[in-house]
């Protein structure tokens, strides 16, 4: 069902100033940025050998992410696992008791679908799924 991970994510308050220090200072080279979700929320990959970081950038004042950054402050937010079928990962989720966090999928990067799962069936650990 789970392919692997596919991204550990942080959220920051500015892509820029998070290069300096995953780019610069740790090396890691960026692969690709990307405005996504009706332009609200930039994502920025940086490539850690068999992974991604992504770098994620809230873009609107309203957006929930930055209540989220207000409370906690830059940092660790989810990790990603890659699935082949959105959909079909989910349904089999479902009947191991995993259930979907959101009522529907949100755009991911490059044209794939992602959705949260619920945190109550994570052990409240924060997880996404990425997948076509």
């Amino acid at each position: 069902m789970f392919k692997g991970l596919d991204h550990l994510a942080i959220v920051v308050d500015n892509t820029e100033k998070a290069l300096k220090v995953w780019r610069d200072r740790f090396g890691f080279p960026v692969l690709f940025s990307e405005v996504v979700n009706e332009k609200t929320i930039l994502l920025t990959h940086l490539d850690m050998g068999n992974m991604h970081l992504q770098i994620v950038e809230p873009l609107k004042q309203n957006h929930p992410l930055q209540e989220w950054l207000k409370t906690n402050g830059c940092g660790l937010h989810h990790f990603c696992l890659s699935v082949d079928n959105l959909d079909s990962a989910l349904e089999k989720a479902k009947r191991k008791g995993i259930h979907p966090g959101q009522p529907k999928a949100h755009q991911g990067t490059r044209g794939k679908r992602a959705l949260f799962l619920d945190i109550a069936s994570t052990g409240k650990v924060p997880v996404e799924l990425t997948g076509q």
